[in-house]
């Protein structure tokens, strides 16, 4: 037997219009000025005025830094630090999806353990707590309003950071579905297949333990559930909600257990050629997951239940066939493209790609290790 440690938030609001009793929560921490962490699309949409508007009747002042990129780098949270430090915020406030999350995580973690961010890429390399954060969720996918992990994009190697370290869980998380309605369809299927992902990588994860599995079985059976409904029906309020309880679920699994090769490969295209995360992840999902098939058949077959397979009279591997069916299907019917090929990636970059993925902590729990050769494989079928 092996001991487990379980990483969440303090404190976590959910559910429709929980964004204002998180808000009056706030006041109690008794917090004078915060860095508000977002990017250019959430101000564009109006978000930005909504929280600002609560924190001025709250009598807590504000700065925003909202130049977060899709893929946050380095200079952004640099340049976020700068801000933080000339206007003595005292906490970081991060409003969006995981971009700005990440981004908030890397400024509050250097506010208070001081070098750059590249010194902290790996599990556990912090000292000190990152400064207070709240994170305030708009898309149902990442789960980084409530993980432990921290993306960052290295633009001197083209590679992107994972940053596994206890000290960036945020002080308080919320997941108020009535901030995701405005998400575009595209949105919608590319972030609900993330928190598919993670719900997935955790269960088949060498870390997994009862906890993490009744977390993620519970997010995969939502998710297949509603992801459909929330892509087609932007306003649906009600499968909006449950797939913002299917992605924290997905994320309190993989916080803990950890991922596997589908994201060590997908954060490497996110490196060199600046792709959506979600879109990666989920093109590369069944492809990882047939190579994991060899010693993950059983754990796939339930998966395929989950999603709503009858598997009454099929054998293990018919039933984890099944479940890479049923993940394909979904991205067809949300509109995932089929390839990466479609996306722009080159197969003379491919074992570049494997290279770095090699080097990737998330690979480190996936139930199968691969070799270089193995990695560029998934890959090219991947194409």
């Amino acid at each position: 037997m092996r001991s487990s440690v379980y990483y969440i938030p303090p404190v976590n609001y959910m559910g429709s219009s929980s964004l204002y009793q998180a808000m009056d929560a706030l006041v109690k921490y008794g917090f004078k000025k915060a860095l508000i962490v977002t990017d250019q699309g959430i101000s564009s949409i109006g978000l930005v005025d909504v929280i600002t508007e609560i924190l001025i009747q709250k009598n807590i002042d504000f700065v925003v830094y909202d130049e977060t990129k899709p893929n946050p780098t380095v200079s952004n949270v640099d340049n976020g630090l700068k801000v933080l430090i000339d206007n003595h915020c005292d906490c970081v406030i991060t409003l969006g999806g995981g971009s700005p999350h990440d981004c908030g995580k890397g400024i509050a973690l250097l506010a208070t353990n001081g070098g750059c961010i590249k010194d902290y890429e790996g599990i556990d390399r912090s000292k000190n707590p990152q400064l207070s954060l709240i994170a305030i969720n708009t898309t149902a996918g990442t789960a980084s309003e409530m993980t432990r992990f921290c993306v960052i994009t290295d633009e001197v190697r083209q590679v992107k950071m994972a940053i596994a370290d206890k000290n960036v869980t945020p002080l308080m998380s919320i997941n108020d579905p009535m901030l995701m309605i405005a998400k575009p369809a595209s949105l919608t299927a590319a972030t609900g297949m993330d928190a598919l992902t993670h719900a997935i990588e955790a269960y088949l994860s060498t870390l997994a333990t009862p906890v993490t599995d009744a977390s993620a079985e519970k997010a995969i059976s939502l998710i297949a559930e509603n992801l459909g409904r929330a892509v087609k029906y932007g306003d649906d309020i009600v499968a909006r909600e449950q797939m913002a309880y299917a992605e924290f679920l997905a994320g309190m699994a993989f916080n803990n257990a950890g991922l596997g090769y589908v994201h060590a490969l997908a954060h490497q295209l996110g490196g060199i050629y600046d792709l959506p995360h979600g879109v990666c992840n989920a093109i590369l999902l069944p492809h990882v997951q047939q190579f994991n098939l060899q010693v993950s058949a059983s754990r796939l077959s339930k998966i395929a239940q989950l999603m709503g397979i009858d598997t009454q009279g099929m054998s293990e591997q018919q039933g984890a066939d099944a479940a890479l069916e049923a993940i394909r299907q979904l991205g067809r019917e949300i509109g995932i493209p089929v390839g990466l090929k479609e996306l722009g990636v080159r197969s003379d970059d491919l074992s570049r790609l494997a290279d770095n993925a090699l080097n990737d902590v998330c690979g480190l729990t996936n139930p199968r290790q691969a070799s270089h050769q193995q990695l560029v494989n998934i890959y090219q079928s991947a194409m």
